[in-house]
């Protein structure tokens, strides 16, 4: 695939291509797909009443898994392109600094609440809990305390906790282009 000049003019729409191309692809063990998955993490914030940054945050968060889309990124992607990193780092040219932290901070974000929050492992899925154990588990005292020092830590705990909520099959979301007016609000403010 060709991938365009991407700016702020047509990164939305370059998104929103690769939604409807690749949005039915299955979402690493869990009951939906990777755009039921991020679209109802972007309902559930915007039912919160969240700022348009973190329901771009919450819509976005898992876009790393497609970093393929935007053309060669580096040569781990082909054994772990750390879908929160190379999500965050597509995304910086385009958005906020609160949207790409959020990005790259919503798998950090698990292993804090893990280390901080004895009930909220009980809550993870299988697939998650999975995942945590490949993601460095739990945080140590350390680690949380170096991660309560991001500016964005804060937004980036409630991502997360949108994106584990995210996992509801047959849930009823608005279709990605619902969103593409708020995307596009957030790429004009940030360019400005």
């Amino acid at each position: 695939m060709t991938v365009p000049m991407l700016d702020k003019s047509n990164i939305v729409a370059f998104i929103a291509d690769i939604f409807e191309r690749r949005g039915a692809e299955s979402y690493l063990g869990e009951p939906v797909t990777m755009s039921q998955h991020m679209l109802q993490g972007a309902l559930l914030a915007e039912a919160e009443g969240a700022p348009d940054d973190l329901v771009a945050a919450a819509l976005l968060h898992d876009i790393g898994h497609y970093t393929s889309e935007f053309g060669p990124y580096s040569p781990e992607d082909s054994r772990d392109n750390l879908h929160e990193e190379s999500g965050a780092k597509v995304l910086e040219p385009f958005f906020p600094p609160v949207v790409t932290d959020c990005v790259r901070l919503h798998v950090p974000a698990k292993r804090y609440l893990c280390a901080t929050d004895k009930a909220y492992f009980d809550r993870l899925s299988e697939a998650s809990k999975h995942s945590l154990s490949l993601q460095g588990g739990p945080m140590t005292q350390d680690e949380a305390e170096a991660f309560e020092r991001n500016p964005h830590y804060r937004e980036a705990v409630r991502v997360r906790i949108w994106d584990d909520a995210g996992k509801t099959p047959g849930a009823e979301t608005p279709e990605f282009r619902y969103y593409m007016p708020l995307l596009e609000r957030v790429v004009a403010r940030q360019a400005r």
